[in-house]
């Protein structure tokens, strides 16, 4: 993990990406929970229990959020995961990833929102759900990720 005056290097840059992500998801409330629906062009029809229903799943919508603020970070957990570097959760900014591992038989991430403020983030939480506003400190929390920043090569 990088240092915090390396962080404070990527903040100007930063805060902008990450509050044009955040509104770009904060504009999506309401939008259906579609399980492997929705990317960088916004919400679409998933597979499986997903296939009848237009919305996102978590790294749909994440996804979509930040394609909107110009930067490219994979569509599923696993590569948003490695898209930018890990912050400690006390200094987490909006727009930054916030991850959770909800599965212990599974190493890694299950599962993905963006953090609207300290405590709390904007998600699509599971089958049946809305595109909604949650807290931030919920059980299984893995880390958070801050995209872009101290990465080389992004192709936007």
């Amino acid at each position: 993990m990088h240092s915090v005056p390396a962080l404070a290097g990527a903040a100007g840059i930063r805060s902008a990406t990450g509050s044009i992500a955040l509104r770009a998801a904060l504009e999506m409330i309401g939008v259906p929970y579609s399980w492997g629906g929705g990317g960088v062009h916004g919400p679409g029809y998933g597979i499986g229990k997903g296939a009848k229903i237009k919305g996102f799943d978590c790294s749909g919508l994440t996804e979509y959020a930040y394609a909107r603020a110009g930067t490219l970070i994979g569509s599923t957990t696993r590569e948003q995961w490695h898209s930018g570097i890990q912050v400690p959760k006390e200094l987490v900014e909006p727009g930054d990833l916030v991850f959770y591992d909800n599965s212990p038989d599974s190493p890694g991430p299950e599962h993905v929102g963006i953090a609207a403020d300290a405590g709390s983030i904007v998600h699509a939480p599971f089958t049946g759900a809305l595109v909604r506003l949650d807290r931030l400190d919920r059980p299984r929390l893995m880390g958070v990720i801050r995209p872009g920043a101290g990465r080389t090569g992004i192709d936007v």
